[in-house]
């Protein structure tokens, strides 16, 4: 199958890479220097002590989803309008769209756009980008989406090595997910530690038990009710995964604009939706933007935000 990626970040650049491997022609939407080192190097995953070359195609031109049956939305939350966007005119009417990004309204405002289903895809993998056109991968990479209508596109990830399952709720393991975001991807960025070394400062713990209460509470605000076990997950991710920075911690020290305001801010916005306050979650959002301006030197003015 022709499957395209729409973002070739950690993570499309992964899942791009297993699909590759697994037979599939696979195209990712990059920027200029991926683009570039991918034409001359191929896309060169690290995993499991291996350096494999993978066989792609990579361009700046989103034009090239044309023809995909398959398209993987891995761009950060701010900037799924503009891709969907961009990606729209390319798009075959069969081609089935899946939105594997963070936050629990990416798949909503794609559909909006492309005007068809896009099925959101819950995310547990640790990747990063080890130089351009080289991905290096960290933990984990199962993926979660609806058990409605998409057994093909399961079978086809499974078969790739992609440890995929059908969840009765999505959206349950969308906010699940983003809870755990909230409580640990801000003070990482913050403290600019990694998860180990960051629980071990006084009274952490106990913040992080004190966002995911706010979050939870706006959760059940929309409708959502999240299994209690999200705090034996976020209990457990700084020992299972002791030296990972989250990703808001990385897109600071690397000068990019962080996707805060589709975690922490996303609780803050419906929270005021339902008339309810998220006070340490809003404290956070304040916090990480102001480091965000200080590291890319983009104001809000800049920004068109004022």
């Amino acid at each position: 199958m022709k499957i395209a990626v729409m973002g070739a970040g950690a993570v499309g650049c992964y899942y791009g890479a297993m699909l590759a491997l697994a037979g599939h022609q696979v195209v990712l939407v990059g920027r200029p220097a991926f683009v570039e080192a991918v034409s001359e190097n191929g896309l060169v995953l690290e995993k499991e002590g291996k350096r494999l070359t993978v066989e792609v195609q990579a361009s700046t031109d989103p034009a090239i989803v044309h023809g995909a049956d398959v398209v993987l939305v891995c761009v950060k939350s701010g900037d799924t309008e503009h891709a969907g966007r961009e990606i729209a005119p390319h798009l075959l009417a069969t081609a089935r769209v899946l939105s594997l990004q963070n936050g629990v309204s990416n798949a909503r405002t794609l559909s909006a756009i492309l005007g068809r289903e896009v099925l959101p895809v819950v995310v547990y993998v640790a990747s990063r980008m080890n130089g351009a056109g080289v991905v290096r991968h960290e933990g984990r990479g199962e993926l979660e989406l609806s058990e409605h209508g998409t057994s093909e596109v399961i079978t086809l990830l499974n078969h790739a090595g992609i440890g995929t399952k059908a969840s009765p709720d999505v959206l349950q393991s969308l906010w699940s997910k983003l809870i755990v975001n909230c409580a640990i991807n801000p003070l990482s960025a913050l403290m600019r530690l990694p998860y180990g070394k960051m629980v071990e400062q006084d009274g952490i713990p106990h913040l992080m038990e004190g966002i995911a209460l706010e979050a939870l509470r706006v959760a059940e605000a929309e409708g959502v009710t999240v299994d209690l076990k999200v705090f034996d997950i976020i209990r457990s991710i700084p020992v299972t995964m002791a030296g990972q920075y989250s990703s808001t911690a990385q897109d600071l020290m690397n000068g990019k604009l962080t996707e805060i305001d589709f975690l922490n801010g996303e609780v803050v916005r419906l929270a005021a939706k339902h008339g309810l306050d998220a006070p340490i979650n809003r404290t956070l959002t304040l916090l990480v933007k102001n480091a965000e301006n200080a590291a890319t030197g983009v104001t809000k003015l800049e920004r068109g935000l004022l």
